[in-house]
């Protein structure tokens, strides 16, 4: 038998700093995802959908041969169901999270969570016209517990349809209507479908998908959208701040808290509880300067865009931050978080803690959070990291870090483009119009182990920076960006095409802007929404040239994502690894051009990011033509602003007098 590849720290990731802890855990013997990637061979039957397990007559395997399972069950009808699970399960993830906010959110308006406050009132207003919320000269708290309560309200409506849908483009919620896929309730649409998945019922691929989307629609125009609107009114809506990327910034001289997960309602308390004196004192007690935070996966992109506080990584340096010998802690709550922390953990002095009630870990220690004694128990966190400081012994950093500026919230790019007064959405319409920018593209999250560590996320976003489009990303891909530095303004003189440049010079903006979590995808339906209220680019999502994609997927909340962009007219793309639904040709079918026929999007997987890439801009383009927009030509500009009066400058005195004046 072949012996099987491992590859070298090299081949398994393009960050240098992944690269050099991934060097040391070769020479200690610590085992990473990153190696247990190369051992595992994946099961090319579950890979491509065709593995059914929903009940104790298989699991059915239809390969070779085999057609049907025990019970009859279709390639199409398991390949579906398997899809629409997975769905399932991303969307309830994702809206749980959004539960939970809510939650937080009367305890804080009734007075039970008094660590929390209501950080931004205007978006508590806008919120409460969503929902039907009288707002008047009502005191902030009053109408805060309404938002909760019409918020929770969402998850259990008994009738009608959720009501985040007015917020899509008229168009647009005039199809989810026709097609019978606009959400009713959010759990509803997720208990819908995992009842038509159990074993003897819904055995139409065509139906079942069709759920798919309604279910993914609960999420992106329900639970997320909720998520988001709710952490900005606890937390504040994001505006650009500077901050750092990557393992360099945890510090040798500070205890080291790592927070990872997804729920700002435990990051934010510990943030402030770092800069508390008493807690400070007490790091200084143990031989340590004080506290240093770092973030890791979505917990990290919610405190950096409202803080500032630095990124430690993205989803696969989670281990590697342990690797350092430096993390004290490692405060985890839900969503992303790999058991095999804790072999690394114990071979360390870390302390891996578990928060939630939803997540325990065998061999963590679990201090359970409670919003009505957020800073107590954020202060007990941190006490027991600091105490595992003088427990340190070999410490290995590698100093390798980036400048980002984050924090490019809808209503903040819509300050940007149009300022206090005349904020609008229109300067980039126009951009776009004129060709100045070809199109827009969205990068979420993941990593994917089995994939060489961000080397999609790199290799699209340069590309597609030179050929003049404009990059947003959530999520881990957000974070790789943001590790490369594409992420700061000074990014666009050096890798953005001559249009884009030009755009992101007069703005003062970077060419790939951070919107946040992955739960924020959401701000991104808000602004194609916002562009096509602006006119100019169509009357629907469907219209603009833009591409949604996950360059290197590997969760269920992934795939929930992508169904939602697609069922609101998005092309979507899936990166890096295999099509889950490729044992069924009729499947693939329905995802792609039967769903482009439906609601105007479309979603393909594609292992080859050149491939992905070409795919992205041919349909930007064939977008523009369609709206009869001039065709992409980058030599119109490129000569102006900035740009050109540091060439001018570069010149010898007489001909850049004869460049800025025309006369010797």
């Amino acid at each position: 038998m072949a012996k099987k590849k491992v590859r070298t720290p090299q081949e398994a990731s393009r960050d240098p700093a992944a690269v050099a802890l991934l060097e040391r855990a070769l020479e200690i013997g610590a085992e990473t995802c990153f190696y247990r990637a190369d051992e595992i061979t994946p099961c090319p039957i579950g890979a491509e959908g065709l593995c059914c397990r929903f009940c104790a007559m298989g699991p059915c395997r239809l390969v070779g041969d085999v057609d049907m399972g025990v019970c009859g069950a279709t390639i199409d009808t398991v390949v579906a169901r398997n899809f629409a699970r997975a769905v399932a399960a991303g969307s309830a993830s994702h809206s749980d999270h959004a539960r939970d906010l809510a939650y937080t959110l009367l305890a804080a308006a009734e007075g039970h969570a008094p660590d929390y406050k209501i950080r931004d009132p205007y978006k508590l207003f806008e919120v409460a016209r969503y929902l039907g919320v009288k707002v008047g000269d009502r005191p902030i708290n009053e109408i805060a517990r309404d938002v909760a309560l019409a918020a929770l309200g969402e998850f259990g409506r008994v009738q009608g349809e959720l009501l985040y849908l007015k917020r899509a483009p008229a168009k647009r919620q005039k199809i989810w209507r026709d097609l019978g896929i606009a959400p009713r309730a959010i759990d509803r649409e997720v208990v819908d479908l995992l009842h038509r998945t159990h074993a003897g019922n819904d055995q139409d691929a065509e139906h079942l998908l069709d759920q798919a989307m309604r279910c993914a629609l609960a999420d992106g125009w329900g639970g997320s959208m909720l998520a988001t609107d709710i952490t900005d009114i606890l937390f504040g809506t994001p505006a650009p701040v500077r901050s750092e990327a990557n393992l360099g910034v945890l510090r040798e001289d500070m205890v080291n808290v790592i927070i990872h997960g997804h729920e700002p309602t435990l990051s934010e308390i510990i943030v402030a509880a770092a800069q508390d004196p008493e807690i400070i004192a007490y790091a200084q007690s143990k031989g340590a300067k004080g506290v240093n935070l770092a973030g890791i996966c979505c917990t990290a992109n919610e405190v950096l865009m409202r803080e500032g506080i630095p990124l430690a990584g993205n989803f696969l340096q989670q281990e590697l931050a342990i690797l350092t010998g430096a993390v004290d802690a490692m405060v985890v709550d839900v969503q992303c978080i790999m058991e095999g922390l804790v072999p690394l953990a114990q071979r360390f002095h870390t302390a891996l803690i578990t928060t939630s009630p939803k997540v325990r870990v065998s061999g963590a220690v679990h201090i359970e959070f409670d919003e009505h004694r957020a800073l107590e128990i954020a202060k007990q966190i941190l006490r027991t990291a600091i105490d595992r400081f003088p427990q340190r012994s070999e410490v290995f950093i590698p100093d390798i870090r980036a400048q980002l500026v984050p924090g490019f919230s809808h209503e903040y790019i819509n300050y940007a483009l149009g300022g206090t007064y005349r904020g609008s959405f229109r300067p980039l319409n126009d951009a776009i119009i004129a060709g100045r920018i070809r199109g827009v593209v969205a990068d979420i999250g993941c990593n994917n182990a089995r994939l060489c560590h961000d080397e999609n996320h790199y290799y699209v976003v340069a590309e597609f920076l030179k050929n003049d489009v404009l990059v947003v990303q959530t999520g881990c891909g957000a974070i790789a960006s943001a590790k490369k530095g594409y992420m700061t303004p000074e990014a666009a003189l050096e890798y953005a095409g001559p249009g884009l440049r030009e755009v992101c010079e007069a703005v003062g903006m970077p060419p790939v802007l951070h919107l946040g979590a992955c739960v924020d995808n959401s701000r991104i339906l808000t602004v194609l929404s916002q562009m096509v209220s602006e006119t100019g680019l169509g009357d629907d999502i469907s219209d603009i040239p833009a591409v949604g994609m996950a360059s290197e997927w590997m969760s269920e909340k992934a795939l929930a994502i992508a169904t939602y962009c697609v069922a609101s007219g998005a092309y979507v793309i899936m990166g890096g690894v295999r099509n889950p639904v490729a044992g069924s040709p009729y499947v693939n079918q329905l995802i792609t051009e039967g769903w482009e026929k439906k609601v105007g999007g479309r979603l393909e997987f594609l292992e080859d990011p050149e491939e992905i890439v070409r795919r992205s801009l041919a349909h930007i383009d064939r977008k523009r033509a369609a709206l009869g927009l001039e065709e992409y030509n980058p030599a119109k500009w490129g000569k102006s602003g900035d740009w050109r009066i540091r060439e001018v400058l570069e010149l010898p005195l007489e001909e850049r007098l004869q460049a800025v004046y025309g006369r010797r």
